[in-house]
């Protein structure tokens, strides 16, 4: 049985990951800052959870710790992030600092502990979840838009540094139907508001599972999924 983390694993994207995975045969781990909704926390499909702030590099080498004393991961996917809606001249740098440590310091740190293990057991694979905006930013959104250029460029250096042992695949969504809105930072954009339809996050997880259970020798290194009327 193949074990999989993920990060950010109890509500929106990445609560249909670890149900996925968990669904079609993968043992599961997933942490997150809060526990699952109660109607899901006990279903068969929805892992084992772990409470961790991603902000904290003490909990996240307690976190990977626990996950090495069973032995590696075969696959890790690094979703766990929040957004911010600020203007650049107006904004709060704290705040930045904190986006940053969850949306980029989480996942370097993460394939800093597991990845060396990751690759001595053979293929693995590092899923990063992305975004559109890594690659067309929008006013107010440069903070957001800058932690996911930053986790594309970490993806790509990582297959660089680690193919063909490690598959990495990056995600990029777009407007995506979650909670994702009403948790960011000062935003008050919905999927409605913007008017371009959503992706349900079964749709993303669904992408998932097909790049980590493709044939070893073939790697799905980037998949961008947005409604069809999203221009960007």
């Amino acid at each position: 049985m193949r074990r999989a983390v993920v990060t950010g694993g109890s509500s929106g994207i990445g609560r249909s990951i670890v149900q996925k995975l968990t669904e079609t045969g993968f043992q599961t781990l997933f942490c997150d800052i809060e526990e699952p909704a109660s109607e899901t926390s006990g279903a068969e499909s929805s892992g084992d959870f772990f409470k961790v702030d991603l902000a904290d590099p003490r909990q996240i080498e307690t976190f990977c710790e626990h996950i090495l004393e069973e032995g590696p991961p075969d696959v890790l996917i690094c979703n766990a992030g929040r957004g911010v809606h600020e203007k650049l001249t107006e904004g709060d740098p704290e705040i930045w600092e904190q986006i940053f440590q969850l949306n980029v310091f989480s996942s370097l740190r993460l394939i800093r502990r597991l990845v060396p293990a990751m690759t001595e057991q053979g293929q693995a694979d590092v899923v990063f979840i992305s975004s559109v905006s890594s690659t067309h930013t929008y006013p107010y959104g440069g903070i957001y838009a800058a932690t996911k250029a930053a986790v594309d460029t970490l993806a790509e250096t990582l297959r660089l540094e680690s193919q063909p042992d490690v598959r990495t695949t990056v995600i990029r969504p777009g407007v995506v139907d979650t909670s994702f809105f009403e948790s960011m930072i000062h935003g008050d954009q919905t999927p409605e508001s913007i008017g371009w339809g959503a992706v349900r996050p079964d749709q993303i997880a669904d992408a998932v599972h097909y790049a980590v259970t493709r044939d070893p020798g073939i790697a799905l290194n980037e998949i961008v999924i947005r409604p069809a009327a999203q221009p960007m």
